[in-house]
């Protein structure tokens, strides 16, 4: 038990670094794109595939990436702090606001391809090659009485190992998946077990495609900083899940969208745009303008009485049951999820897909692409939606007012 709750850490903490490596592959490709990745001269000398600091920052807050300028010299840093950028001779490991010439490690070659990097690149790829795939072993599988979406038997995982030439036996096929699930790439779909060439279920731990916003790790990394500190003995009843929204009184007309990570009562939210990209766009761009603005807050629920899973399930109770799909943009879905169980919806914003489907604030969540998530808490309910397909059906029981 001890050893498995050992890989779990191991493995988040490999997995934030998976998140920021992608992260900082899609800004370079953006960057690339916007021509601010070039070819520079400076004293007589010749830098390839470079960008001046200073230059970025101001793209950065010009697409809503930052509120300010100091912000965006804590994500920079946060990316050299992981071996993503660096200074052109490598003299200045403090990323500055200034006229300096720093570059991607993947532009010139010295990104350190570790035994982690590459785990993290064939988990990439694989992943790819299994979602692309038009049968699949990525499909909805029960166990224990519960749905997961884009599970596999690890047996199964290891059968299409070898058929597609990923591995050269079933005891190569398992050190490779072993080292997936070690890496945070793969896991048990309740976390419970190592891997095994065997029918349990497993998912991915991390959807590839989605695009990464530089602030929400950068939320992350100052998190683990403060639960080294002091870890929170509150229950998180008021904590929100991941794809997190709220209008900004800023900025009328625009959705303002909040990133929040985590189990703490005092969260870091960022604030950001609605972007009209499509899917072509946010491929070629990696991701969409963010942040307009740096908050600490906890809202207060918006439920006017609290209700029980018994409440709901009884009959004649005041509720309505509705079924809405709700296909998310390139921004995702636009609505917020609070609650241990039941869980409801805190926030809907007004330009997004949820609000266009008829998803409201109040409406407590009963199903999932078919599957009942009325006992659930909002991290398993966050995961099902967000490595589900993009679109989602709800089952939801409106309170009558």
């Amino acid at each position: 038990m001890e050893r498995t709750s050992s890989i779990g850490r191991k493995a988040m903490a490999r997995q934030r670094k998976a998140e920021v490596m992608i992260a900082g592959e899609q800004l370079r490709l953006r960057l690339h794109d916007g021509k601010l990745i070039k070819d520079r001269r400076y004293h007589l000398r010749t830098y390839p595939n470079c960008f001046v600091a200073q230059e970025l920052i101001d793209w950065l807050m010009s697409h809503k990436v930052a509120p300010d300028r100091a912000t965006a010299v804590r994500l920079i840093q946060h990316l050299m702090d992981h071996d993503i950028i660096h200074h052109v001779c490598d003299k200045r490991p403090v990323f500055k606001d200034a006229k300096l010439l720093y570059r991607f490690r993947k532009d010139d070659g010295t990104f350190p391809f570790n035994t982690e990097v590459k785990i993290f690149m064939r988990g990439q790829r694989l992943y790819e090659h299994l979602i692309g795939d038009k049968n699949s072993i990525l499909q909805l599988r029960e166990e224990h009485g519960v749905a997961y979406q884009r599970s596999f038997p690890g047996c199964q995982l290891i059968d299409w190992l070898l058929q597609n030439g990923e591995a050269e036996s079933r005891r190569r096929g398992l050190e490779l998946c072993r080292a997936l699930q070690e890496h945070g790439i793969i896991q048990h779909v309740a976390k419970k077990h190592d891997f095994f060439d065997s029918g349990l279920l497993y998912q991915f731990c991390i959807n590839f495609r989605r695009r990464r916003r530089l602030s929400e790790l950068l939320n992350e990394s100052e998190q683990d900083d403060d639960e080294g500190v002091a870890v929170s003995t509150q229950e998180d009843h008021h904590s929100d899940s991941p794809f997190v929204v709220r209008k900004s009184p800023h900025q009328e007309g625009n959705s303002a969208f909040q990133s929040v990570v985590s189990s703490k009562d005092l969260k870091q939210v960022t604030s950001g745009r609605r972007g009209s990209l499509n899917s072509l766009q946010l491929h070629s761009a990696g991701f969409a303008p963010l942040v307009s603005s740096v908050v600490r807050c906890n809202p207060k629920s918006v439920l006017r009485r609290n209700f029980t899973c018994e409440e709901l399930l009884a009959p004649g109770a005041p509720v309505i049951k509705r079924v809405l799909t709700v296909l998310g943009d390139a921004l995702g879905w636009g609505f917020v999820v609070r609650g241990m169980a039941p869980c409801y919806v805190q926030a809907v914003d007004p330009g997004s897909p949820a609000a266009a489907a008829g998803v409201k604030v109040r409406q407590f969540v009963c199903q999932v692409n078919g599957q009942c998530v009325l006992y659930l808490d909002y991290r398993t309910i966050t995961r099902l939606v967000m490595t589900g397909p993009r679109t989602v059906v709800l089952e939801v029981m409106e309170p009558l007012e």
